[in-house]
């Protein structure tokens, strides 16, 4: 099994990976494999609709998204973490988010899907909810643990002291862990669930 965990955030060694360090204890311990890259500090910039992935399988723009696509197809899993900034995600996180999920064409149908807000104080669960979105219109299973999933810190560094925050992602880890097995002897016993073709309305017409 693998998860490809991203970190939104734009420092080194700040609080948002303190949190994602947590959960790969975790992942480490079950076995699973991971891949972390840190996003959040890279010029990625947002999609401008332009239709090329869709003629081409890749979006427009080559940097990390276009790298990050094989990289999540082969992933059982995809955990994304970010700092809050005005009770939303950091927008550099948005912009790979909105652009790795438009442009790949790969079913992410029972991949399993986490997200993790660290914030000083308040706008982790607008966050947590924003990050959750991407995984509900894509057949993505969410995982849940025994709160939001949401560590706390503002210096460097003091994530570290939020022993509630980080139990919560322990538990986070776990729960994913249990879902990816329990996904896999499904699909290995029944398959995955039978797709209709897909209908696109609009409220004009």
């Amino acid at each position: 099994m693998k998860v490809l965990m991203l970190n939104g955030s734009p420092r080194p060694g700040g609080n948002t990976t303190i949190a994602l360090n947590e959960m790969n204890q975790i992942f480490k311990a079950e076995g699973v494999e991971t891949e972390i890259v840190r996003v959040g500090n890279q010029a990625i910039r947002g999609c401008i609709a332009c239709g090329y992935c869709a003629k081409n399988g890749k979006c427009a723009f080559d940097d990390e998204v276009n790298r990050l696509a094989p990289v999540f197809e082969e992933s059982d899993g995809l955990v994304v973490a970010s700092p809050v900034y005005y009770a939303s995600a950091n927008a550099t996180l948005i912009a790979c988010l909105d652009r790795l999920f438009y442009s790949t064409g790969f079913d992410k149908t029972m991949k399993v899907g986490a997200s993790v807000a660290v914030a000083r104080r308040g706008g982790c669960s607008a966050t947590y909810d924003e990050l959750n979105k991407y995984f509900g219109i894509s057949g993505m299973p969410i995982a849940a643990s025994q709160y939001w999933n949401s560590v706390h810190g503002r210096e460097k560094g003091e994530a570290s002291q939020d022993a509630e925050g980080l139990q919560t992602v322990r538990a986070l880890a776990r729960n994913m862990v249990f879902l990816m097995k329990s996904i896999a002897l499904g699909k290995e016993k029944y398959g995955l669930p039978e797709q209709e073709p897909r209908v696109a309305t609009h409220f004009i017409r």
